[in-house]
């Protein structure tokens, strides 16, 4: 159990820190399990308009029927809310994971080889990287699905427009780890001996170039949910009968709200806002407890003692010490 990642961070947080953590991964557990058991858990279907042969109504108050109430469109909220965290999980599994693996490739590849193909790589990437994320999304969806699509259509057409936005990030950092990887003394060895580039790449480089991507990954992970929230939003998203989306039910609710309507806006709202802000904290505690710099101004910031530090003065009579002992 000691050697889980998850618990191996959690031992080693503190205070505040430790806080944070732990409301991250309650708020990313209920976030993954509704996912999971959403056929289980969903009162209705995401496209559910009646019930028993009796329509539910449109922009119906919560009650004991719809503990949600119901969209201006009649569709149960609780069962929207419920049935757009697992099309939001499959997103965001399907771009981090397209997303992780081209840009892994592609930084080992400029970072190992360099030359003109490194060049080309860098000026690509810091193109797509300096483009609107957003807006970049929108072209790639457009051009994808032409704006609305079914659920693995839609689904499809968001993540490989959110993985476009993210590349260049996984490149970023893969490259860099790469170049000063690859002038270490076991990879000139490697290479003294004969060993083919592509298994240096896989055996000894990819190994200590990935050590960061889990803080990226949650981080991303975040942001991917925003970008779908926003594509459905702007109304390119995915069609309301092919799946459930919050980002859509929003844009439906706009008007609703000054009509005192408040309930086909809160919810899904608070959906978005919680998950964000629990992949969020999971990411950044991850983040301060992978530097020690952080990890420890956050102990002395909580009043955790720390092990008292060496005087300067102390430090230069023992080494003066020593050299005598040399000397003599």
């Amino acid at each position: 159990m000691r050697r889980i990642p998850i618990l191996a961070q959690m031992r080693a947080s503190v205070g505040l820190q430790r806080s944070m953590l732990l409301i991250g991964l309650v708020l990313t557990s209920v976030y993954v399990l509704t996912a999971i058991f959403a056929p289980l858990i969903a009162p209705y279907g995401f496209a559910q308009l009646r019930s028993d042969g009796v329509p539910f109504g449109a922009q119906q108050a919560p009650s004991a029927t719809h503990l949600w109430g119901t969209t201006v469109g009649g569709y149960d909220v609780l069962s929207r809310v419920i049935w757009g965290a697992q099309t939001a999980i499959l997103t965001v599994i399907v771009s981090v994971v397209l997303a992780i693996f081209a840009g892994i490739f592609l930084g080992l590849v400029s970072g190992y080889f360099g030359g003109w193909l490194d060049r080309i790589l860098v000026l690509v990437c810091d193109a797509v990287y300096a483009f609107p994320s957003l807006l970049l999304a929108i072209v790639m969806s457009i051009a994808l699905s032409g704006g609305q699509s079914s659920l693995w259509g839609g689904i499809l057409a968001a993540s490989i427009s959110i993985t476009v936005v993210f590349i260049p990030q996984y490149f970023r950092v893969i490259r860099a780890e790469t170049v000063r990887i690859k002038s270490e003394a076991y990879i000139e060895s490697a290479q003294v001996i004969g060993t083919r580039a592509p298994r240096i790449m896989a055996r000894h480089v990819l190994r200590n170039a990935t050590r960061t991507l889990p803080l990226i990954l949650t981080l991303n992970s975040s942001e991917a949910l925003l970008t779908l929230a926003g594509l459905g939003f702007l109304g390119f998203g995915i069609e309301p009968t092919a799946a459930a989306e919050w980002g859509y039910d929003l844009n439906k609710a706009i008007s609703d709200v000054t009509s005192g309507i408040w309930w086909t806006s809160v919810y899904p709202g608070l959906a978005i806002v919680l998950t964000v802000l629990g992949i969020t904290l999971v990411g950044e505690s991850l983040n301060d407890l992978a530097d020690p710099r952080l990890r420890g101004r956050r102990a002395a910031a909580d009043g955790v003692p720390q092990a008292p530090a060496t005087p300067a003065s102390d430090v230069q009579v023992v080494s003066a010490g020593k050299e005598q002992e040399v000397v003599n």
